[in-house]
């Protein structure tokens, strides 16, 4: 009898101390974005929050830090303390950023910690416009005429719509914001001839019938709207792929960034958040942390290639 209580003890014990490993070392985590309320990665992590909390049993809060297109919430985020209660959220715009200005803190002086997301774009007009299709807008635009938008002005959005009109051989002026939320109400109002964005930012004023859909500017159509044609498939070579994961400050822990890439998977099986981002044609992308840091390092370099080659930055 003593014999098994010991042995139950040890078990306990054992139990207890591994749990308290794995516990998270904050019970609140800030993820902070660049974009303005209603824009993609306010959006994305807002939809993500209830359920990471709940995945890691921590309280998620997010954080809008406008300013310099990321350049006030990198700065912030390069002197935080590398504790793993500051986060921010990775996309193309903080590598634009860092090579287009000249901001306090650059790409490379935040630790990518892991990717969740790829998230493709579309282009989109008013649903009381004109426009029914990309080609009328893209002949709208000939000879100077046309107004394109943008949810920000040093972002993956920004150079697909210089792309497109490079291929387009057209030339309207290309308006940009601080956030899709801000580029939206332009569409809306009919300021714009059309915007590009995240499905998700837009998913509202779509399912409201608000929002006309003219193409997805990935490789695949989207699940849920087969019958919005790639920009490839209407004559345009374009196509363009936006990723969404999480970096933080330098030196961050090992075991924190493990908690994350224990975290991200569960997250991305959860049923009821998988219905969520499924919902949204969001494509689970994640990358762990070694492979993170070369997917960045990669992305910056090729990014900073192509704005050279096409005379944007020397």
């Amino acid at each position: 009898m003593r014999l098994a209580l010991l042995v139950l003890a040890v078990v306990a014990l054992l139990v207890s101390s591994v749990a308290a490993q794995a516990r998270y070392p904050k019970s609140v985590v800030i993820l902070t974005t660049h974009s303005s309320p209603g824009g993609g990665s306010d959006v994305f992590l807002r939809e993500m929050a209830p359920h990471l909390s709940r995945v890691m049993g921590i309280t998620v809060v997010v954080e809008n830090v406008a300013g310099g297109s990321g350049a006030r919430a990198m700065a912030m985020m390069a002197k935080a303390k590398p504790d793993g209660g500051t986060f921010y959220a990775t996309t193309p715009t903080f590598i634009y950023t860092s090579l287009l200005s000249s901001p306090a803190a650059r790409y490379t002086d935040l630790e990518p910690i892991v990717n969740v997301f790829f998230d493709p774009e579309v282009l989109y007009t008013a649903a009381s416009s004109r426009f029914k299709t990309l080609q009328q807008v893209i002949d709208q635009a000939r000879g100077g005429r046309g107004r394109w938008g943008a949810g920000n002005p040093a972002s993956l959005e920004r150079q697909a719509l210089e792309r497109l009109k490079q291929r387009a051989g057209v030339s309207p002026v290309v308006a940009t914001f601080e956030g899709g939320g801000d580029m939206l109400i332009n569409v809306l109002n009919q300021t714009l001839d059309m915007g590009i964005g995240e499905l998700q930012e837009i998913r509202g004023q779509l399912d409201a019938g608000r929002v006309r859909l003219l193409a997805v500017v990935g490789d695949e159509r989207l699940m849920q709207f087969p019958d919005v044609g790639t920009v490839k498939e209407q004559g345009i070579d374009l196509s363009v792929r936006k990723f969404r994961g999480l970096a933080g400050p330098k030196g961050m822990p090992r075991e924190i960034v493990a908690a994350w890439e224990a975290a991200v998977p569960k997250l991305l099986a959860d049923p009821a958040y998988r219905q969520l981002y499924t919902r949204n044609n969001l494509q689970p992308g994640f990358i762990p942390h070694a492979e993170y840091v070369k997917f960045m390092s990669d992305f910056g370099g090729q990014t900073q290639a192509f704005l050279k080659q096409s005379g944007v930055i020397r």
